[in-house]
C-alpha cells in the first residue's frame, strides 16, 4: 500500500475511534458506491451520519477541509443517496468532516465538523 494510502487509513482509525468514544455507532466503513466510498457511516442518536475524513501530515498546503470542495460535496451526497436507498434508510442524515492531522507517534490534532454541509 502506498504511503499516503498508509496515512489515510490510519486517520480513518482514529476518526472511527474517536467518533465512539463520543458515542456514535459505526455502521459502515469505507462503503463503496461504484467510483464513490463513504468514510464512515454512524448513528449519532437517530441520525444517520456520513463521515467524510481528512488526513494530512500537517497544514503547510491548508487545512485538510479545504479539500472537500464542491465535487467531492457532489460525490458524497450521490453515495449517501445511493445507500439510503440501498438500505431502505428512514431517518434523518446529516454529513460530518472529521480532520485529523499528524501521524502515527506524534502529536494528532482532530477537528470534528458536524453538519458540515
Amino acid at each position: 500500500m502506498a504511503e499516503h494510502n498508509d496515512l489515510g487509513k490510519w486517520g480513518e482509525d482514529l476518526a472511527a475511534d474517536y467518533l465512539q468514544r463520543k458515542g456514535y455507532m459505526i455502521l459502515e466503513r469505507d462503503w463503496k458506491s461504484g467510483h464513490r466510498d463513504l468514510d464512515i457511516i454512524a448513528l449519532d442518536g437517530d441520525v444517520v451520519v456520513f463521515v467524510e475524513v481528512k488526513t494530512r501530515r500537517n497544514r503547510l498546503f491548508g487545512d485538510p477541509v479545504d479539500a472537500v470542495g464542491y465535487q467531492k460535496i457532489r460525490n458524497l451526497q450521490q453515495a449517501a443517496n445511493h445507500y439510503v436507498k440501498y438500505r431502505c434508510i428512514n431517518r434523518d442524515i446529516r454529513f460530518d468532516i472529521v480532520c485529523i492531522t499528524g501521524t502515527a507517534g506524534s502529536e494528532t490534532d482532530i477537528e470534528h465538523i458536524e453538519d458540515a454541509f
